[in-house]
C-alpha cells in the first residue's frame, strides 16, 4: 500500500475509488482502467473531477489499482489530486479505508470513478450531512425499475434501514438503488477496519453500512434530483457521452 503525503486540510475532501479493472467494459476500454475511458476526447474521470469541483471540492484522493501508473501520468501536474494504491484490489471497503489518513479526521465525500452526477446533487448531499449532526453518513439513491444491478436500498422516513448488494432480479421490494455517492463522518473508518471478507471474497463498503444499521446509527438517504449515470456496461457509454457533451460541466 502506498499513500501520498497530504497537505493541511482547508476545503472539503473527496475520495474517488478507481482501482477496479472494469471487466464488463473490456470490449470498450481494452486494457485501460474504466475511469480513463475517453468521452469527447477526455477521460471519464475528468468529468467526475469537474463535477466535484463545481460542487465546491478542491482536494481529491484517487484510490487506484489496476494500471495505476496511467493515473499518475494523467494528473501529474494537478496538485489537488493525491493517490492511494490498493494492492491487492480486494473490495470497496478496503479501498475506502485507504482514505483514513487523507481525511484528517474530517467528514469526506466518497464516490466512484465511473459515476456521473450533477454538482447540485453532490452539494445537496454534502450539505445534508452538515445539517444533521446526529447522522453518521448520507447515501445517495436513484429510482430504478429494479435495483438488481447495484444495491437495493430500503429506507424509512429518510433513514437507511437495509441495503442488499446485487439482489437477484425481481426479488427487491424497493425501487431505490445506491447511486454510488456517500458523505461520511470519520467514524466509518473504525467500521471498515473491522470488516471481514464477504461471500464474494471481498471487503465490501455495504457490509460496513449494514453493521452501522445494526448498531442503530443514523444513515440518511438522499434521492438524487438531477442527471446521473453509472458507466458500468458497454450500453452505458453512449448515454454517458451524451450526458457529458450537454448537461454536465
Amino acid at each position: 500500500m502506498h499513500v501520498s503525503d497530504y497537505s493541511e486540510v482547508s476545503m472539503p475532501n473527496a475520495v474517488i475509488l478507481a482501482a477496479g479493472r472494469g471487466t464488463r467494459l473490456k470490449s470498450v476500454t481494452g486494457d485501460l482502467p474504466k475511469p480513463l475511458l475517453h468521452l469527447h476526447g477526455r477521460p471519464l474521470l475528468d468529468y467526475v473531477l469537474s463535477n466535484l469541483r463545481h460542487a465546491g471540492f478542491d482536494r481529491f484522493l484517487l484510490v487506484v489499482g489496476y494500471r495505476h501508473e496511467l493515473f499518475y501520468g494523467r494528473y501529474a501536474a494537478d496538485t489537488t489530486v493525491h493517490y492511494a494504491l490498493q494492492d491487492p484490489v480486494d473490495g470497496t471497503g478496503s479501498a475506502a479505508l485507504l482514505a483514513r489518513g487523507f481525511s484528517a479526521d474530517e467528514p469526506f465525500l466518497l464516490t466512484f470513478g465511473d459515476i456521473l452526477a450533477s454538482p447540485d446533487d453532490i452539494l445537496a448531499l454534502w450539505q445534508q450531512l452538515g445539517d444533521d449532526s446526529t447522522a453518521e453518513g448520507v447515501l445517495a439513491v436513484q429510482h430504478v425499475d429494479d435495483p438488481f444491478q447495484g444495491a437495493a436500498v430500503y429506507e424509512d422516513s429518510g433513514l437507511l434501514t437495509r441495503i442488499v448488494e446485487k439482489p437477484p432480479l425481481g426479488t427487491s421490494k424497493t425501487n431505490w438503488n445506491s447511486a454510488g455517492i456517500y458523505a461520511f463522518r470519520p467514524a466509518i473508518f473504525d467500521e471498515l477496519a473491522r470488516l471481514e471478507r464477504s461471500p464474494r471474497g471481498e471487503y465490501e463498503l455495504t457490509t460496513a453500512l449494514v453493521k452501522w444499521i445494526e448498531q442503530g446509527r443514523r444513515i440518511l438517504v438522499h434521492p438524487l434530483q438531477g442527471e446521473w449515470r453509472d458507466v458500468g456496461r458497454p450500453e452505458d457509454v453512449e448515454a454517458a457521452a451524451q450526458l457529458t457533451g450537454s448537461r454536465l460541466p
